[in-house]
């Protein structure tokens, strides 16, 4: 006897024995009943859902010359017989996918010229029609608006987006859904009790969830896990035949998570990768798992899980021994691990750092006594080496040099602040580790902000009378005006092309272009002067602004032209730049 897969002899003959679509159904069996048809049906969704086979059973129902009062085929008038015996000269089959040019459009169009022989209608039924050529659709717009009373076309695809808006408009619109995991488990059930097949229910819910909701692929599966189990059907036998990893291991990566057992857990992904299985494949059902753990703490959301019944009380009682906040950051971190996973290099460290991770998410955290909770990985180890934190860098160091160019060293004396009794005594800074270089400046300088309008600013007073040259101010009014916050962003931009000059020491003298300009300084004047005190070191610093006459205003040059007319006269200039590779900041 020629045998006949599962998805073939299985095949649903009416209405009522359709699987998962009981809407679509009941909505065309009332057509039929009505006698109110369309002229145009366009079936549509995933694969294995039923598209064609609903198709099939609208059509003979359509001819059908004694249908029942549910709107079912009699399966005994003669329209019946010639369609279950596949001779039926009524009803048409005609894949789009090798039949997509404007020929075959055509030969169809000619094809609806001729009357039914036996029954109503004339039936066309059209098979991923999304594979038209655009020209062979335009071709059969004008057929399908207005085609003739004794035909209806049925359309099936499972790309609604590829046809176009003037196809769809044209068409009733049947949206199948895919399978859930109960009804496929039920259907299978059947199946196994017709060929007398020795099943575990949990083994048909594997089976099920590798389907991803179509029906045809869950019995293509079936029958090959019938034939690898030999007539009985096991958890065991059909993860190993599927190649699906084990649920067991993600049941016990949580309970050995929440008990921060790393150890347990690297050796338990060591064994999981020796069996072939990926790294990324384990992170990815991990995070299905702890999703459906998540779902099985509330009764409310208990019917989103697609698992067995067994499983279901599994999962159940795993989730009242797990908190919620440890299920949303193991999902939080598990996501992350599968975007990262792809473009790691070494994808095992990266699921063994999740892995840890989550393992260590109940574990008490170190900053937890001073309210903070960083997001870092925990010593494995108890014995941490204790390394003293060195002292925060000294603010201010208070150099002093003689003018007269003598080449005697001072002793630099830090001030630091009284240091309590039996306390550990503070690391010393040597002469020879104070510097000054562009990196250093730039920190310096990203430390110390100018906040104009600040209450305080202005009357923070500085105890010194240093003298500064024209160098420092011109370096120090640079510095400010990179400091400036962002809303003076535009002020601070003009106050960098002019030229802070030391007019008598140690009054600052700025010349403004206009009256405008001067009005915005005199603003923040205060501020300036403030800045400029503390870190000129001179607490007698006061600022002049005069709006240059009228044969003065001339433009200013910036600190790049200013460069590039240096650079003219002074070619080495230029060549120390290039020699240095410098950038002009």
């Amino acid at each position: 006897m020629e045998y006949i897969v599962s998805a073939r002899k299985y095949r649903p003959m009416s209405f009522d024995t359709v699987v998962g679509q009981s809407a679509l159904t009941t909505t065309l069996k009332n057509a039929v009943k009505s006698g109110k048809l369309a002229h145009a049906y366009l079936f549509c969704g995933p694969r294995g859902v039923g598209k064609t086979t609903c198709a099939r059973i609208f059509a003979k129902a359509i001819n059908c010359q004694n249908p029942t009062a549910d709107g079912e085929a009699c399966n005994e008038c003669e329209s019946c017989q010639s369609f279950n015996e596949q001779r039926s000269l009524n009803i048409f089959e005609l894949d789009a996918a090798s039949n997509n040019s404007v020929e075959h459009i055509k030969t169809l169009m000619e094809q609806t010229r001729i009357p039914p022989q036996l029954g109503k209608y004339k039936v066309f039924i059209i098979d991923e029609v999304h594979m038209l050529s655009t020209a062979a659709f335009n071709a059969f717009l004008k057929t399908l608006e207005e085609p003739p009373a004794h035909v209806i076309f049925i359309l099936a695809t499972t790309e609604k987006h590829k046809i176009l808006p003037t196809i769809l408009s044209r068409c009733q619109i049947y949206d199948f859904e895919r399978m859930t995991v109960q009804n496929t488990i039920a259907h299978l059930k059947s199946v196994a009790e017709k060929e007398g097949i020795k099943y575990e229910e949990q083994a048909l819910a594997v089976i099920a969830e590798k389907a991803d909701g179509g029906m045809r692929d869950a019995l293509s599966i079936f029958d090959q896990a019938a034939s690898f189990c030999q007539g009985d059907i096991t958890y065991q036998k059909v993860i190993e035949d599927l190649n699906v990893l084990d649920s067991e291991y993600y049941f016990r990566i949580v309970d050995m998570a929440v008990e921060n057992k790393v150890s347990d857990i690297m050796v338990l992904l060591n064994d999981v990768i020796n069996k072939g299985f990926d790294g990324g494949l384990l992170i990815q059902g991990l995070a299905k798992h702890v999703r459906n753990v998540m779902m099985a703490k509330n009764a409310e959301t208990l019917s989103l899980l697609e698992v067995s019944e067994q499983q279901r009380q599994r999962y159940v009682d795993q989730a009242q021994r797990v908190q919620l906040p440890f299920l949303y950051s193991a999902l939080k971190l598990m996501n992350q691990c599968d975007v990262n996973y792809r473009q790691s290099s070494n994808k095992r460290l990266l699921v063994e750092l999740t892995l840890i991770e989550v393992a260590q998410l109940t574990q008490p955290d170190e900053g937890a006594a001073s309210g903070r909770k960083p997001r870092r990985l925990k010593s494995l180890f108890k014995q941490l080496i204790q390394q003293t934190r060195p002292q925060q860098a000294v603010q201010q160091v208070t150099a002093a040099a003689s003018r007269n160019h003598e080449k005697k060293a001072e002793e630099v004396k830090i001030s630091q602040p009284a240091q309590p009794e039996n306390s550990v005594p503070k690391p010393t800074i040597k002469v020879s580790n104070l510097g000054m270089s562009w990196k250093n400046l730039r920190q310096q300088n990203s430390k110390m902000k100018i906040l104009p309008g600040t209450p305080g600013v202005e009357s923070k007073q500085v105890d010194e009378q240093n003298q500064f040259s024209q160098a420092d101010l011109e370096l120090q009014w640079l510095s400010m005006c990179n400091r400036m916050p962002q809303k003076y962003s535009g002020i601070a931009m003009r106050m960098k092309n002019m030229n802070p000059v030391v007019a008598e020491m140690p009054i600052v003298e700025v010349e403004v272009p206009n009256e405008i300009m001067k009005t915005e300084m005199e603003q923040i004047k205060g501020s300036i002067i403030s800045t400029l005190k503390l870190h000129l070191r001179n607490n007698g610093i006061d600022l002049v602004l005069r709006v240059a006459e009228t044969q003065e205003a001339v433009k200013p040059l910036t600190r790049r032209e200013q460069f590039e007319e240096l650079a003219k006269e002074n070619p080495s200039v230029e060549k120390l730049r290039v020699a240095f590779d410098l950038v002009l900041a």
